[in-house]
C-alpha cells in the first residue's frame, strides 16, 4: 500500500522553506530555512532530501511520521515557535498533537475543543516538550518517594519526563542515542556505542529506535517499520548534515575563508572518544585533548571590531578558551561515572566548554558520558530568582530515596536512572550536538532556556564564570552561527 506524507506538518515545513504546497517529492540540498538567527540548511550525501521515503510516511496509526517531530525547517528537530504555528493552522489537530505523549498528561484532560487542546498541549506549544513515560526498573536501587506533577501524571511507578526531540541529523557523530541513552544500552536490547563497534552499533541502535518511535509515538501496530523500512529510515538519517548557513548581519557562514554551514561537516573527522579530556579505559588513545574544538570562523578573526562576523569569531575564541572550574557535576566529579568513565572523585576539574562538548566542530560529547550539570535541578540555587537561573517551575518534582543509604534526591528528570535503576545516575543525561541551534529553540533537554542568551547566563551562574555584556553577545553570535 502506498503511504502518503502527513499533510499539515509537511505543509508547514514546505511553506517555511518557500518550496510550495503542491506536495513535492524532495527538498533540494542547501534549501534555506529561516530562523531567528538567519537560515539553516541540510545536505544529504544522497543528493537531496527525499520526502517520499519511510521517514516522512505515516506508518503508525495516529497520522504521525518521523518527520512530524523532525522537520527540515527546524534543523531536523522542532522549534516551539513552529509547533505553535502548527497548532494555530490546524486548531490543535496536526498529528504532533496526540495525547499519547504530546499532551501534558494522558488522563484527566479534555481535547474535544480548541481551548481544551490548547491547555492539554501547553508544554508542547510553549517549550516544544514531548512527554516520555518510562516505568521504574524492577531492580532499581532507589524508590520513588513522591511525584508532584502539576498536570496530574503523579504515578510513582511510571514516570512522565518532559523532553525536547533530538535532531535526526548529524547522527554520524553520536556516541549514544536518546538523552538518557536508552537506545544504546544492553538493558533495552540495544548496544552501547564503543570505539570497537562503531558505526555498526550506532546504526543498529538507530534501527531499534525507529521501531520504538513508531510503536510508541506513532502508536504503531507492530507491523511497521519492516526491516526494509528500518534500513531506509536509518540510511536517510545517516546521510544528513545540518548547520546554520547564514547569519543575521554576517551573510553566508562559509564566506571569506570560514567553514560554517553544513557541507564541511560531511568530511569532519570523528571517532568515539576523540579529543576527550577525561580518559576512558575503553579508549585510552582518545587524546591529546584540545579545548579549541571549533575553527569554523578563524578566518574572520582579523575583521574590524564592529563587523558582525568579528563578533562570531570572538565568540568562538571565548568558547574555545574560557577556563571553567567544573564542580558538582555528577558524571565528572563523582567517584565513578557511567559508561566506564573514572575520574577518581576529582572535586574540581580545570575544564573548558570542550570538557563536555569535545567533538571537534560538532560540540557533543564524543564518548557516552551522561552528566548532571543542574539543568533539571529544582533547588533554590537554580531557580529563576537567581541571575542566570532556569525557570523550571512548569516541570514535575520527583523525589527518590536510595535503598542503600537512605539519601534523598529531588529532580525534574530521572535521566539515566530510569533506564538502569541506579540511584547514582539520577538526573544524568547526554549533551546534544550543537550544530543548528538557531533553528530549534528552546534549549536544554527540558526546554528551560528560551534563548541562547539564557543558555550562556545559565553557565555563568552555574560555574561562576563572569562575562561582560559584549562577551555574552559574542558568544550568542557564535552559538547562533553553528
Amino acid at each position: 500500500m502506498k503511504r502518503e506524507p502527513t499533510c499539515i506538518a509537511m505543509l508547514v515545513l514546505l511553506v517555511t522553506a518557500g518550496i510550495g504546497q503542491a506536495g513535492p517529492e524532495f527538498i533540494p540540498n542547501g534549501a534555506h530555512f529561516p530562523n531567528p538567527g538567519g537560515t539553516s540548511s541540510t545536505y544529504s550525501t544522497s543528493g537531496k532530501i527525499d520526502l517520499t521515503g519511510a521517514f516522512f510516511q505515516s506508518i503508525g496509526t495516529n497520522g504521525r511520521s518521523c518527520g512530524t517531530c523532525h522537520q527540515p525547517s527546524d534543523a531536523m528537530s522542532v522549534s516551539a515557535e513552529h509547533i505553535q504555528q502548527r497548532f494555530d493552522v490546524s486548531q490543535g489537530l496536526d498529528p504532533i498533537f496526540r495525547t499519547v505523549d504530546g499532551s501534558n498528561c494522558n488522563h484527566d484532560i479534555d481535547v474535544s475543543t480548541v481551548e481544551g487542546r490548547s491547555a492539554a498541549y501547553s508544554l508542547l506549544r510553549a517549550r516544544g516538550l514531548i512527554r516520555i513515560a518510562i516505568a521504574v526498573p524492577a531492580n532499581a536501587d532507589y524508590e520513588v518517594v513522591s511525584v508532584e506533577n502539576p498536570y496530574a501524571c503523579n504515578e510513582t511507578d511510571n514516570i512522565s519526563q518532559y523532553r525536547r526531540p533530538l535532531p535526526s541529523t548529524n547522527l554520524r557523530f553520536l556516541s549514544a542515542v536518546m538523552f538518557d541513552g536508552r537506545e544504546s544500552s544492553p538493558l533495552t536490547g540495544t548496544t552501547k556505542i564503543l570505539p570497537a563497534n562503531y558505526p555498526d552499533s550506532l546504526e543498529s541502535d538507530l534501527r531499534h529506535q525507529s521501531v520504538d518511535a513508531t510503536t510508541g509515538h506513532a502508536q504503531g501496530d507492530g507491523t511497521s517499520p519492516t526491516p526494509a523500512e528500518q534500513k531506509e529510515i536509518v540510511d536517510f538519517e545517516m546521510a544528513l548534515f545540518t548547520a546554520q548557513s547564514t547569519g543575521q548581519g554576517t551573510g553566508n557562514l562559509d564566506a571569506r575563508g570560514a567553514t560554517g554551514g553544513p557541507t564541511a561537516l560531511i568530511n569532519q573527522a570523528f571517532f568515539i572518544g576523540t579529543n576527550s579530556q577525561i580518559p576512558q579505559f575503553e579508549n585510552p588513545a582518545s587524546g591529546p585533548f584540545n579545548p579549541a574544538i571549533f575553527n569554523l570562523f578563524d578566518a574572520w578573526a582579523d575583521l574590524p571590531y564592529h563587523d558582525p562576523r568579528a563578533s562570531v569569531a570572538r565568540g568562538q575564541a571565548l568558547f574555545n578558551s574560557t577556563a571553567i572550574n567544573i564542580t558538582g557535576v555528577a558524571g565528572l566529579n563523582d567517584d565513578k561515572a557511567a559508561g566506564g568513565l573514572v575520574t577518581g572523585g576529582i572535586p574540581v576539574i580545570d575544564g573548558f566548554c570542550a570538557t563536555c562538548h569535545d567533538t571537534p566542530n560538532v560540540g557533543n560529547h564524543s564518548f557516552p558520558t551522561p552528566l548532571d550539570i543542574g539543568t533539571g535541578d529544582p533547588n533554590p540555587a537554580n531557580s529563576s530568582s537567581n541571575q542566570g537561573g532556569l525557570d523550571i517551575a512548569y516541570l514535575p518534582r520527583i523525589t527518590v530515596r536510595s535503598k542503600l543509604t537512605g539519601e534523598l534526591k529531588t529532580t525534574t528528570d530521572l535521566g539515566q536512572a530510569l533506564i538502569d535503576g541506579k540511584f547514582d545516575h539520577v538526573g544524568k543525561i547526554k549533551g546534544p550536538i550543537l550544530r543548528g541551534l538557531s533553528a530549534r529553540a528552546p534549549y536544554f533537554h527540558n526546554g528551560s532556556a528560551q534563548t541562547l542568551l539564557d543558555v550562556v547566563r545559565f553557565y555563568e551562574n552555574r560555574f561562576g564564570v563572569a562575562f561582560t555584556a559584549q562577551e555574552e553577545a559574542d558568544l550568542v553570535a557564535f552559538l547562533s552561527s553553528l
